[in-house]
């Protein structure tokens, strides 16, 4: 993964590659009279890139049958359970790096279908990521992620606010650069049920993987270097305790152990959170007078530290894949170009998105250039991938999660302490990578 982040600051971030290849003559193609069945991610920072497809339709003659539309989670199931009972013969599928790995006998191989031009218009190190067991399983859509700090500028700028937090905590009210200054600050400002300082995403793979970066960030492993589970660490500890300590104080949402991604952005966009670690792709969600009631009073900056000194910076990117079973494979893989292609990529970039192709990055800088807010997006975003790492690589990450997030909850809701339900999570991790082999 350390390559893939050199590739992804270096090169995307900082334009280091050439510009991206002209398009390959002859795609999109002809497809006439097929029909493309899809499972797709659905939500909104996903949606506005489904509306290009009828023009891919009109252009190929093929149309398209979504068959799913829901959150990662979800789709994850679902894709389970049709390799499980071999229904397997629809075409085109969501894939993130974080689920790859359990992919691929689903998955086929995506260089034998489309030109090596288009290919090679991606950020290398997100192709590389991307091929697992040699097998080039998806293309990368406008989609990296790594989460950064979002704030309401307001409050750090009211003086009341400036005097009350010094006498109380001893240093002066700026963003917060440490997740101690999070802890202080989400307690300070949260009024609840009215207002909250901080929320979290407290369910299945999200609150496992928040807290797989915390783990880091306080200077631990979530897997040691031969692959045993040693998150039940004091690091393990004392980054479960930022999220119990922050429930119990009453500084986030009491639903947020609910929460998944939606339920983030719709509440920092409603205007009652003051603080919000999220994804790039709410950027442009956030500063909408449309959508967001803190439009205009939105800043935006790199995640904070932990005590180790190192930031939070789990991530990931999501893609489109083509299945082995597709009875049009071609068609398929056209379909799939279609979603990541530059016109695709400039269009989810837009709304604050992080592109995989190189020359979209270019692009996306160029428009920031008279836009503040997109240039303090970039900007904080460029820094974040800096620290960017990837999950575990393993196949049993996701089996991982749905065994260990329950845990976390349990914690959380003060059922267990954190060192019982991380011993207990630890076990259960450990029993699943045996039954694998792994262990």
């Amino acid at each position: 993964m350390n390559r893939l982040l050199s590739g992804v600051s270096a090169g995307a971030l900082l334009l280091a590659f050439g510009a991206g290849t002209a398009l390959a003559g002859d795609l999109p193609g002809k497809f006439e009279g097929v029909t493309i069945d899809a499972k797709l991610i659905g939500g909104q920072q996903y949606e506005k890139l489904y509306e290009r497809i009828p023009e891919w339709e009109k252009l190929t003659g093929a149309k398209v049958n979504i068959l799913t539309k829901k959150n990662g989670f979800d789709i994850d199931k679902e894709l389970k359970s049709d390799i499980a009972s071999g229904s397997t013969n629809w075409c085109v599928g969501w894939n993130h790096s974080s689920f790859a790995p359990q992919y691929t006998s689903l998955y086929t191989d995506l260089s034998k279908l489309l030109p090596k031009e288009e290919i090679d218009a991606f950020v290398p190190s997100t192709i590389k990521a991307a091929t697992i067991d040699g097998k080039l399983e998806m293309l990368p859509r406008a989609q990296f992620d790594v989460s950064a700090l979002y704030y309401q500028k307001s409050l750090y700028e009211n003086a009341d606010n400036k005097t009350k937090f010094k006498a109380k905590y001893g240093y002066d009210l700026m963003p917060p650069d440490t997740w101690k200054e999070v802890t202080d600050q989400a307690e300070f400002f949260a009024n609840p049920p009215n207002f909250y300082g901080t929320q979290f995403a407290g369910k299945e793979e999200a609150i496992n993987g928040r807290f797989y970066e915390m783990v880091v960030a306080e200077g631990g492993e979530y897997l040691d270097k031969d692959g045993k589970p040693v998150f039940n660490s004091e690091a393990g500890i004392r980054a479960l305790d930022w999220f119990v300590n922050l429930y119990k104080a009453k500084a986030v949402p009491a639903g947020t152990t609910n929460y998944l991604w939606d339920d983030l952005g719709q509440g920092f966009a409603s205007g009652t959170v003051a603080i919000n670690l999220d994804w790039p792709g709410w950027a442009g969600f956030f500063n909408d007078p449309k959508s967001s009631k803190v439009a205009g009073n939105v800043g935006v900056k790199v995640a904070p530290k932990g005590s180790s000194g190192k930031r939070t910076g789990w991530s990931g990117f999501h893609g489109f894949s083509v299945t082995e079973n597709c009875p049009n494979k071609e068609a398929a893989a056209s379909l799939v170009w279609w979603l990541t292609n530059e016109d695709s990529q400039k269009l989810e970039a837009a709304a604050g998105p992080l592109p995989t192709r190189t020359a979209v990055w270019d692009w996306d800088l160029q428009q920031a250039a008279n836009d503040p807010y997109k240039k303090e997006v970039l900007a904080a975003f460029q820094e974040e991938a800096k620290h960017a790492f990837a999950v575990p690589q393993t196949p049993e990450w996701i089996e991982i999660s749905n065994a260990v997030y329950p845990e976390l909850q349990a914690a959380i809701l003060g059922d267990k302490t954190s060192k019982q339900a991380l011993d207990e999570a630890a076990a259960k991790a450990t029993q699943i990578l045996e039954d694998a082999g792994k262990l």
